[in-house]
């Protein structure tokens, strides 16, 4: 059958929520959901996330949700949800102050709708803890490093020593990871000593999400996960990329322990994360990445990774690393790519696909799928941008947007970062 009619027969339409029944079927009793989107900029997937993660929450118990973000701005918001004494009330006034580039990710307005959202269900809650909200990645080694130290200045004054040593080792790097990674001297002794010691404090029995002993520990997973990440961050992508990817995973199975037995994860990161890498020219340059580890470490615990794509529209990036964001098009995928097949096949939609688990047809070739990251640039999208993916391997179901905008930014603009 021609590929066009092949997706023509697979395709269900996405109008509204009730559509999303048949993923929900698709999912059943899988304890790790795995959400993706081909951009960080793109208000539809983002919209599309959030409705299907809302009936997760609803109709089948899910726990929390687990995104590429920063652990302590992610808690600061799990604490608003948690509805947890001396944090705002209102989840964007929380949003608003995350301060890392690309602020956009989580400090814009659809966030925000899907924050307010699980505030008040939280709070019509009763039975079980609240469904949190907490961020995998491995990127504020000093936010983390100063969160430890305040921490131990509070609960434990006799250990404190060991974070400020930690911390006094990266301060002649002015908190410049580029400076960081090109010195001989590591800092890794410090943060594994550091860590050690926040491991034991919190040994023992599973301490709930919002014990100040795990919040603790888990900043000082990030410390040492971030010394490592940065200091192979010259050296060539795979190591890094490597590193940062089983942090986020650890850290997913450190909070599905955290939540006790039949606790349920939904993750929301880019497709480049929760789509299985073998299926993808990543595992020939020898990358792992979330969606992989989580299917290798919980496969018979059930796994569903939902990728997301668009064939046209506009996005929320940068042209540079640190740049200011602005609003950019996005023009019409490559003919011979995924989004350039299901745009054919039906344009102007958009659309669910549950692909076939032995890898027929349309889903199971070889093609590009387009992948924007948070530096974009729409005249040269051509040259790079689309990953060799057969679909069907790479993903359990893909929802496509032929016609995608960009996401609304709390901030009117972002500081450009100077270092």
């Amino acid at each position: 059958m021609d590929p066009i009619e092949q997706v023509r027969r697979d395709a269900l339409p996405l109008h509204g929520v009730g559509d999303l029944d048949p993923l929900l079927r698709r999912i059943g009793d899988a304890r790790f959901v795995l959400l993706g989107e081909a951009s960080h900029g793109t208000g539809d997937f983002y919209a599309w996330r959030a409705e299907l993660t809302r009936r997760l929450v609803v109709e089948k118990g899910f726990s929390f949700v687990a995104v590429e973000g920063d652990w302590p701005d992610c808690h600061e918001l799990h604490c608003c949800l948690a509805g947890a004494p001396g944090v705002p009330n209102d989840p964007e006034q929380v949003l608003w102050n995350f301060g890392r580039w690309p602020r956009w990710m989580w400090a814009n307005e659809e966030v925000v709708e899907f924050a307010r959202w699980l505030r008040q269900f939280n709070t019509g809650r009763t039975g079980g803890p609240p469904i949190g909200f907490h961020g995998l990645d491995v990127y504020s080694l000093h936010e983390s490093l100063r969160a430890v130290l305040a921490y131990l200045r509070e609960h434990e004054p006799d250990q404190v020593g060991k974070a400020l040593a930690a911390v006094r080792c990266f301060e002649p790097y002015h908190e410049d990871p580029a400076e960081y990674a090109v010195v001989p001297r590591s800092c890794e002794p410090e943060v594994v000593e550091l860590l050690t010691e926040m491991r034991r404090a919190a040994y023992g029995k599973p301490l709930p999400a919002l014990d100040p002993r795990f919040v603790a520990r888990q900043n000082a997973e990030v410390a040492a996960g971030a010394e490592r990440y940065y200091r192979e961050m010259l050296r060539g992508d795979r190591r890094s990329w490597n590193i940062r990817d089983r942090h986020m995973a650890d850290t997913l199975d450190r909070l599905t322990e955290v939540y006790g037995p039949g606790a349920k994860a939904v993750v929301w990161e880019h497709n480049t994360h929760i789509g299985d890498a073998r299926a993808t020219d990543m595992a020939t340059r020898g990358m792992v990445n979330v969606g992989q580890l989580v299917r290798e470490r919980h496969a018979d615990e059930g796994v569903v990774a939902v990728g997301f794509g668009s064939h046209r529209g506009s996005v929320i990036a940068a042209d540079r690393w640190g740049a200011a964001p602005r609003r950019m098009p996005v023009p019409g995928a490559r003919e011979d790519s995924v989004e350039g097949l299901l745009h054919r096949a039906v344009p102007d939609a958009d659309t669910l696909f549950l692909l076939p688990e032995d890898h027929s047809g349309w889903s199971g070739q070889l093609r590009g799928h387009r992948a924007i990251g948070v530096v974009y640039e729409p005249a040269t999208e051509f040259r790079g941008n689309y990953v060799p993916t057969v679909l069907s391997r790479r993903y359990d179901a893909f929802v496509h947007c032929d016609h995608a905008t960009a996401l609304s930014p709390l901030h009117g603009f972002e500081r450009e970062l100077t270092h």
